[in-house]
């Protein structure tokens, strides 16, 4: 089973790329998706979370707003939440793997926001950065609700540069020509890994 990572910078157009893979019938891991289960009512995360940041959680889930204030700018805040967070993440990963690998799937994409920043490169046979030109990123992200400007520049500081991420790329998927270009890159790179496993 080929490991495929897809990762890019905020407000790239990832989430959009990931589902365009999965419309191609490849199964997708969506790691925002397992955090946000894992903050949800009973989640895995909501227990440590309410013992390391109190007033976090609000009728048995993690309030995201609340929470992403207490770790804005702090350090020591978001290497708490981190050490919570990665390990519940990793194992819900492990569990995801072990399903596909049992179905007997080719080529599985994990959507990972953070991967050349937790080091993660090494987990996969192929990389897929989802890029577009700055303008364009910080325009779709500041279209956001609840985003400002000090907010983007906070999460860009914690993040790669996408200019490095590219270089370290196997494969990138540009994101400013629309739906149909970007779907035409996915089903471009997908037969490009078919082919060079032998898939």
């Amino acid at each position: 089973m080929i490991l495929v990572g897809l990762t890019g910078s905020i407000g790239m157009g990832k989430s959009a790329t990931a589902k365009l893979f999965a419309a191609e019938g490849v199964p997708v891991y969506d790691a925002d998706l397992a955090v946000h289960d894992l903050y949800a009512k009973g989640g895995a995360a909501v227990a440590p979370i309410a013992v390391s940041f109190p007033g976090a959680v609000k009728d048995g889930a993690v309030d995201r707003d609340r929470l992403s204030a207490m770790v804005l700018g702090q350090q020591d805040a978001l290497k708490t939440l981190e050490a919570i967070v990665h390990p519940l993440v990793r194992q819900v990963q492990v569990d995801w793997l072990t399903k596909h690998a049992k179905a007997g799937e080719g080529i599985v994409v994990l959507d990972v926001p953070l991967l050349f920043e937790t080091s993660s490169e090494k987990n996969f046979q192929e990389i897929v950065v989802v890029s577009a030109p700055e303008e364009v990123q910080r325009a779709r992200v500041l279209g956001r609700p609840g985003m400002t400007a000090e907010k983007l520049d906070d999460i860009l500081m914690r993040q790669i540069p996408d200019a490095q991420k590219r270089e370290r790329a196997d494969f990138i998927i540009e994101t400013s020509k629309g739906i149909d270009d970007a779907r035409g890159q996915v089903q471009a790179v997908l037969q490009a890994i078919k082919k060079k496993h032998m898939l």
